[in-house]
Formats: structure tokens, sequence, C-alpha cells
């Protein structure tokens, strides 16, 4: 009896062992699924992962591409309803924003399927933004950002930077703009001016940076860090360039020139101002005040201050929050 019981229990392992065939009819079905979201043939889709969910309810990855699939047909239904170029890329965009957090809702989904959906989404929004151009013989400068960020996505990073150098000429010192041009210097591998770059833009305006519209994996990293600490999503841009000089990562620093200086010497001055009258917190006061203090602080290191200014910054970091000023000068 016990030698028949081991022998059914190593029949029943070699045979889960050997290839399934329904595994390979769903295999094939979600490759063809994925060709079809390139395509942006969301109803061939839809009909192939219905059979799939026949053949194996339980198959990782079909309901969350079904639902994927679902998203876009809706989508590309809407899309026939809107006329104009700018608004049918500005729709797509915007789409795209909302089918980032729904991912998050909806399980693990292929990796293809998704580089491909990008590849459709943000290759037709492309088309519609530079028919613009056919329309009018000029880009805007939002236009410009939105195609650099388009070429970005599609991996044409050298296209990328050219529409984001043109914007940033036309518009310098966007926080923005310097910050997809810092996400593409990083996805090239140009991390130096990547770095640069992103400190800049994170000091320039953090709250009008996109966090969903980056993709570099130093920005991703930081983010997972300061969520572990408990810091609410709303405050994140905030606290990105705090974390991003403690942690190591904005360490590319440049000199301030002396209208630069005079600026964040009144802009600290107006963020202590309201620190005083209770404005922190809610709006991120206590953060820029921080890394206003750190730039303060770099700039006096390179200018070769007396060190007493930099113990009396670093005494203000200190008073405003122990944490931060304990893990700075370690």
């Amino acid at each position: 009896m016990i030698k028949n019981t081991w022998q059914g229990d190593h029949l029943q392992n070699k045979m889960e062992k050997q290839p399934s065939y329904n595994n390979e009819a769903i295999i094939k079905i979600l490759s063809k699924v994925c060709n079809h979201f390139k395509d942006g043939l969301f109803e061939n889709a839809i009909e192939l992962l219905e059979r799939a969910l026949k053949i194996d309810f339980e198959y990782n990855g079909v309901t969350s591409a079904l639902k994927c699939a679902t998203f876009w047909k809706e989508r590309k239904e809407r899309l026939l309803n809107i006329a104009e170029n700018y608004e049918k890329a500005e729709f797509l965009m915007d789409q795209w924003e909302l089918f980032s957090k729904f991912l998050c809702q909806i399980g693990e989904t292929s990796e293809r399927c998704l580089y491909n959906l990008k590849q459709h989404v943000f290759g037709t929004a492309l088309k519609n933004y530079h028919m613009l151009k056919e329309a009018s013989g000029l880009y805007d400068i939002d236009v410009l950002v939105k195609i650099g960020r388009c070429y970005k996505t599609l991996g044409n990073f050298d296209k990328a930077i050219e529409y984001l150098s043109i914007a940033n000429q036309q518009k310098n010192r966007s926080p923005e703009i310097l910050a997809q041009l810092a996400d593409c210097y990083s996805l090239i591998n140009e991390i130096r001016i990547s770095k640069l770059f992103f400190r800049e833009a994170f000091f320039l305006g953090p709250k009008k940076i996109n966090l969903v519209s980056l993709d570099a994996g130093m920005i991703a990293k930081l983010i997972i860090e300061i969520k572990k600490l408990g810091i609410p999503d709303d405050l994140l841009n905030y606290w990105i360039p705090v974390y991003g000089t403690i942690f190591g990562v904005f360490t590319i620093k440049r000199e301030l020139r002396p209208l630069e200086f005079g600026k964040l010497k009144q802009a600290i001055y107006n963020l202590e101002k309201k620190l005083r009258e209770g404005r922190d917190n809610q709006t991120g006061n206590v953060p820029i005040l921080i890394n206003h203090y750190f730039w303060l602080i770099d700039h006096y290191i390179s200018a070769k201050e007396d060190k007493s200014k930099i113990e009396e910054v670093l005494s203000k970091i200190k008073e405003i929050d122990i944490r931060i000023y304990n893990e700075y000068i370690q």
C-alpha cells in the first residue's frame, strides 16, 4: 500500500512537470494580445482574452490584460468623438496618467503588453502633436515638452532631448522641462548631467514636476525610500530634494551667481516667516525651507565662507527637524 501510494505521488509529480497544452494555448493568446495592443486593436484583444479565461480562469496575467484592453477600448471609442488634434493628444496623455494609477489596482501585468500599450498610446499622441505644426507652422513650448515626453516614452531619446532642449531655450529654468531633460539623460546613462538637472528642477518648483511622467531609476528608488518613512503622496515632491541630498542622489552641484544668491536669501527669509506664522507642513514649506538651507550651505562651502555661517544654518535645520539634521551631518 505504501509503495503504491508513493508511485501514485511520483506519477502525479511527473505529470505536473510535463508541459501543459492549456498553458501553451494561453501563452500564444497572450502573445497575440500584446501585438493587438501595439496596433490598438482592443476589441480583438478582448475576444482573445475571454477565450483564454475559458481555458484557465486563474492563469496569471489574463485578467489584468483584459482589464487593460477594456480600459483602452473605451478610451478609443471616446477618442473618435474628439475632432481637434491637440485635444486628441491631450486626451491620450491624460488617460495614460489615469491608467498608471489604474495599474496599481489590477495586479501583475505583462511587461510586454504594457510596453506595447505605451507604443500605441504615445505614438498616437505624437502623431497628433506633430499635425499641429502642419496646421499652424509652429509649436508652442507646451507642445514641445509633450512631444519630447512622447519621444522619451517611445525610446527615441535623441529626439526627446532635441525637442526638450528647444523648449528649455525658450523657457529657461522651467522645473517641468528640466525634470524631463534629466529623465532623458538618466535613461541614456548620462548620470552627472541628469543629477544636476533633477536637483535644479526640484529646487525651482517641486510641485510642478509630474512624478508619474518620470522613468529614471534613481527617482523611483528615492520615492520608495521616502514612502517607507510614512510621508504622504501629496508631499512627496517636496521631500524628494531633501532626501535626494541625504541619500546621495542630488550630489552634482553648481556655484550660485550673485543674483541667485540674493534670491535664495530672500526666499529663505519668506519661508522662515511663513513657518513662524504656522503655515508649514500642509503646504510643504518645511521641506522647501530645508532644501533651501542645503543650497545655502553648498554656496558657503563653495565660496569658502567662515564655518560659523554654516553652523548657523545647521542649527536652524536642527531646530526644524532633528531627524533630518542628524542624517545630514552623518
